[in-house]
Formats: C-alpha cells, structure tokens, sequence
C-alpha cells in the first residue's frame, strides 16, 4: 500500500511531500515525491498511555459504579473491544490501560493474533493497599473486590502475580483520587517500604511502574521511589518539577477528564464534583510551571467511555497546548513519538522499519494544532490495514 506525495509530519519533524509505502505491519519507505497534494497531511497514529477500556460503550447512559458489579466479565470484555476500536478509527492506535486484569490481556492477545482489528494494546495491573484508591471503586458491601495488597511481601506478591498473567507493567497508587468512593486526594497509599518493594520487584521483572499521584505527597514519594511514569500529577511542587524535568520521567496530565468532572459535564456524585473542583482551582499555574521548567508531559486522557470518550484523545492534544503552553509541534511530538517512547514501542514515528499506523487528516496540526480534530480525519491504518475513511 502507498500514498504519494502526502505532505508528512514523520512524529518528530515536517518532511514536505513523500511517497509513503508500507505492507502489514511494516512502513517500508518514504521519500521525497516528484508531485505533492497540499490540502491533506499525514502523521502518524496517536499514542495514549492512560486509558481505562473496560466501561460501557453502549450508547444508554449508565451508572459508573454500578455498572462493572452488574455487568459479566464476558460481556465487559465487548465493551472494551468497542472502546479500542472507536479510538483506533480516531486515529489513537496505541492505548496503554492502566487498569488491567485477564480481560485486557485477552483483547491485546485477540488484536495481536489479528483474530479482531484492533490497536495495539499495553495493560498494567494496579498494585493498591485496602482501603485505597482502586479499592475504593467498590461499595464496601460487595463481596466481590479487586485484588489488594498490603505490606512489602504482599505487594510483591502481587507484582508476580500480575507478571505470571503477562501484564506489560504495574500501576502503583500513592495518592487517593476522585471517583474512588469516600477517598481524599489527599489520603496517603502506601507506605514508601511498600512502594520500595513494588517498584523494585516490578524492575527486576522488567516491567514499567506508572504511579496514579494527584497529591504533592503521592508525587514526591513516586518520584524518590524512582517509579517510571507520573499519572495526573496534578499537585507538583517546583522541586518535584525540576527532579522529574532531569530525569526526563513522562507525566499524564489527563487534563479533560478532571475539569469535566468538575464542572459536572458528566454525571458523577458531589463528592467527585468536589474533589475534581479543589484539584483543579490550582492545577493550571503548576502544571504550566513544571512545563516551562522542562517536564515531559505526554498524552494521557483516563479516557473510559464514561467521562472521557475514546476518540477525545485528538481534543486532549488540543487543550494540552492552552493549559501547558506547549506548542503545536511539541504537543504534537507529546502524543506521538515522545509518548511511544515513554512506554516502549516502536511507534509514533512514520519510517522504515516501524509499525505501520499513521493518519491521513486535512490540514496542519504541527503548525496549527487546532487541525487535529475528528472532523478533519481522512482515513486511519493500524498495523498497516486501513481501519478508517478513504485513502487519497
């Protein structure tokens, strides 16, 4: 398959017009075309390391809550099929879920095996103590829980645990959040032995640890942990900036999901109103502060179906530049090859040798980023099989 003369942004810089061919799943060559067609671009497929897969994707409004404890595994597992091709056919073809268990790891196999289309997945398994932040996403009442660990031992537990299933890496949480049900984000999770022992048996297992951290604490203690991700992020101090800016350590700012929670443009509870509203009021001076200070924030929606839908990937881009101050380019570089690296796959990038995702669209983005929205897609490929539209 080709496409000749497409002006393209290769995931790191514009190119001008190339001839473009690739074969399942593979780019095979790009260069310089004789002819160019002005109106179209094309970049690569967009990567979202923070994504939640299992909810409803049907079109009902249903309760967030409820719905997982009502709902069988087997028909969750559909839904969250539902989800990752709707954001694959936006053109995110990369989803990490940082929330995983089987169910996941059944659809990374399904898509990867080419049994279903579908993008390539990551799936993390949460490492959370009881009465923390993922455990809080159940009723007190209902007997049937998410795994918890609890102590150094346990957690490590754990760890092995999920890698014997074959996760791709640990979520650790050290900070309670906003739609955990009678959490604070304030609440410490962990104690920096158990986040030790996580992080260290995580490594030796060669997997990634990304940390859900909404509070300074939670950041700080991640951080002096040396987990490999921030998620959220969403209270950091200067020092904390300037530590994570060295290292080079990637942040989620998941950015639409809390103002949305907020102001209550999604159905939630008070309690998640309030929380979201007080994290808010003093999240966009530091966040623009850890930018300017040289932190790399990559693309990370909590995208569920819910709060955020599969295919707001395009419009986080977008408000990532107005919050951060990002320009478009880097923005763009945030959502796709920089965020690609952040978790390890050969993605992101459109040159020889990579994964063959790229997305046809109208328009700019690199210089004017209000070009990436769904309205100007022209047609997705995903692992070198057009998904989406029409190719020119």
């Amino acid at each position: 398959m080709r496409l000749d003369g497409i002006p393209l942004w290769d995931g790191t810089e514009p190119r001008g017009p190339v001839d473009l061919s690739w074969e399942p799943d593979e780019i095979v060559d790009v260069r310089p075309a004789a002819q160019r067609h002005d109106e179209l671009c094309v970049i690569p497929g967009l990567v979202d390391t923070h994504v939640h897969l299992i909810g409803d994707a049907s079109p009902r409004q249903s309760d967030f809550a409820t719905w997982p404890l009502v709902t069988t595994r087997d028909e969750q597992v559909l839904h969250g099929v539902a989800h990752a091709q709707r954001a694959m056919r936006h053109g995110v073809t990369t989803l990490r879920d940082l929330a995983g268990d089987e169910a996941q790891i059944a659809l990374r196999r399904a898509f990867d095996t080419g049994v279903l289309p579908g993008p390539r997945i990551q799936v993390h398994g949460v490492v959370g103590m009881t009465a923390g932040h993922n455990d809080l996403f159940v009723p007190p009442a209902f007997p049937i829980r998410k795994p918890t660990a609890d102590g150094p031992d346990d957690c490590r537990k754990l760890v092995r645990t999920w890698a014997r299933a074959g996760m791709d890496g640990i979520k650790l949480t050290t900070s309670g959040g906003v739609l955990s049900i009678g959490d604070k984000n304030a609440w410490r999770n962990y104690t920096r032995d158990e986040i030790r022992a996580v992080v260290d048996e995580a490594h030796a297992l060669g997997m990634l640890v990304a940390s859900h951290a909404h509070s300074e604490e939670g950041i700080r203690v991640a951080v002096e942990e040396g987990v490999d991700s921030i998620e959220h992020g969403t209270l950091m101090a200067r020092d904390l900036a300037e530590t994570l800016a060295a290292r080079r350590t990637p942040v989620a700012p998941t950015l639409l999901i809390n103002e949305a929670i907020a102001a209550g443009r999604v159905p939630v509870t008070e309690e998640a109103m309030a929380k979201a509203a007080e994290l808010v009021a003093r999240r966009d001076v530091l966040l623009a502060e850890a930018y300017a200070l040289g932190v790399r924030f990559v693309l990370g929606t909590d995208a569920n179906g819910h709060h955020v839908q599969f295919g707001d990937q395009l419009a986080e881009v977008v408000h990532m530049t107005r919050v951060l101050g990002m320009d478009a380019e880097t923005a763009l570089r945030a959502a796709t090859s920089d965020a690609a690296d952040s978790i390890g796959m050969p993605v992101g990038r459109i040159a020889p040798g990579l994964g063959a995702d790229l997305v046809v669209l109208r328009g700019r983005p690199w210089e004017r980023i209000e070009d990436l929205a769904t309205e100007n897609v022209v047609a997705v490929v995903s692992r070198g099989r057009l998904v989406a539209g029409r190719l020119p």
